[in-house]
């Protein structure tokens, strides 16, 4: 009795060669497209910072009757940046400048995301509402 073998239908390495090339030239092409989403996600970053830090000042505010100008007060911890070693936060976020009634912070960023040369900056108040300063 002989053997029978069955050939299993599947792609060549011709083929997966051809699919894979075809794979990076839409990448190649898709990404241009998408580059200014990804410093759109990075500014979330910077918002979402701020207005936690706002929050807390707001906290200290009505504990103390006065604004913080350190972190350590305030609960806030400035996450390591992207050029530090294991880092992921793209932004530094500074305590600006305190007032009796007011405070600014700013979040600038570390990383030019679409490489010509000028940084994103946030800033942020009082009243809980981040603008951005200098667009990237």
């Amino acid at each position: 009795m002989k053997a029978e073998h069955k050939r299993l239908k599947g792609m060549t390495l011709t083929e997966l060669l051809v699919v894979l090339a075809i794979l990076g030239v839409l990448l190649l092409l898709a990404f241009p497209v998408l580059k200014p989403l990804f410093s759109v996600t990075h500014s979330l970053e910077a918002q979402t910072n701020l207005k936690h830090l706002a929050t807390l000042q707001e906290t200290h505010f009505l504990r103390t009757t006065k604004y913080s100008e350190q972190f350590s007060s305030l609960g806030f911890e400035q996450a390591k940046l992207i050029s530090q070693e294991n880092g992921t936060a793209h932004y530094q976020i500074d305590i600006v400048t305190i007032s009796g009634d007011n405070f600014l912070a700013r979040a600038t960023s570390v990383t030019d995301f679409d490489g010509d040369g000028i940084f994103n900056v946030w800033e942020i108040d009082k009243n809980k509402i981040p603008k951005e300063i200098t667009p990237d």
